[in-house]
């Protein structure tokens, strides 16, 4: 039986992956910071599941990185763990770098002791971003395209990203980079533009809200379904060769796109006399359009996203609106 440890495992993206890896009959050890321990809205379903465990453990202490792999011995390791919204990372600057960059080295330092101290070879995941190529230079991207992130949070993860190639090349650690353009899914934490419109619409829905406040409405993405997207980073481990990857449709659409669809899902065509603009939701510097060329994953992995973005939109408002009626949102 094969062994994973997976850092950020109470997230949309962290339980996605512990619910695949299960069902392919690994043992998982999921990674919980002490103060997130008892946010487990994702993984409530996973407790009772004697191959997974909690550890606690922080990308912000390097000592409790190393206890974590001893403990649980891993055969491949995905650090998913990060303060993962862009919008905030103006605001912490220094604790995105801290945890999205140095956070990053300090777990490639753990893992070179630990395979130094057991002989044992580890298979390492590290989430990068298509926050770092920001103002894209190129679209669609793909592994070549260069970075130009426009926040902290992209230069934070840019960071991370040149240090796993660093790591790969200077100590021969199989280490891949996973290049995810955006991905949601019914699991998207709330502060999310996406499932904020989810919720906001199905609370519209249900009467029980009048109105959502956004930012900006002209923003597009390519926007994929993260329990597809998980899978392609367990592919990028099963190779003989570490490489770095871009996982994305190939297809942008804006947050008009998105509210058009969910507000149609419920039967409302006049979607705009129900969104307000905020300006206190805009970014100091935007990031207009994102689009990603996956053409090397499908090459080389045999991964696709199969999930259509209408389909996407679809299963997060319908997910909602049941939420809401029983009670939980």
């Amino acid at each position: 039986m094969r062994t994973a440890l997976i850092t950020g495992i109470n997230g949309m993206d962290g339980s996605h992956l512990a619910d695949l890896l299960l069902n392919k009959g690994y043992e998982v050890f999921g990674i919980e910071r002490r103060s997130s321990s008892k946010n487990r809205i994702n993984t409530s379903h996973l407790e009772e599941n004697v191959h997974f465990h909690f550890i606690t453990a922080d990308l912000t202490d390097q000592n409790s990185l190393y206890r974590a792999l001893k403990l649980s011995q891993p055969d491949e390791v995905y650090n998913l763990a990060a303060q993962s919204f862009v919008g905030d990372s103006w605001n912490i600057p220094v604790q995105t770098s801290d945890v999205n960059g140095i956070g990053v080295l300090r777990f490639l330092e753990s893992i070179r002791a630990y395979e130094t101290d057991t002989k044992r070879k580890i298979k390492f995941y590290q989430a990068s971003t298509s926050e770092m190529f920001g103002k894209m230079v190129e679209n669609p991207a793909n592994e070549n395209t260069p970075f130009y992130p426009r926040s902290p949070y992209g230069v934070a993860k840019l960071y991370a990203h040149w240090m796993v190639k660093n790591y790969r090349e200077s100590h021969n650690m199989f280490a891949c980079n996973g290049i995810l353009f955006n991905h949601e899914s019914e699991r998207r934490g709330i502060e999310f533009v996406t499932r904020k419109i989810s919720v906001g619409v199905a609370r519209i829905a249900l009467n029980l809200e009048d109105s959502i406040s956004l930012g900006n409405l002209d923003s597009m993405r390519d926007w994929g379904y993260a329990p597809d997207y998980v899978e392609g980073m367990w592919l990028m481990l099963q190779q003989d060769e570490p490489d770095d990857y871009v996982l994305a449709t190939g297809e942008s659409h804006s947050i008009k796109d998105f509210l058009s669809i969910a507000f149609n899902e419920v039967g409302i065509t006049d979607w705009e006399n129900y969104v307000k603009q905020d300006p206190k939701f805009y970014r100091p510097a935007e990031v207009d359009v994102l689009r990603g060329d996956s053409q090397k994953a499908q090459d080389k992995l045999g991964w696709n996203s199969n999930t259509s973005f209408e389909d996407l939109v679809r299963k997060m408002i319908n997910n909602d609106i049941e939420l809401l009626k029983r009670g939980v949102n």
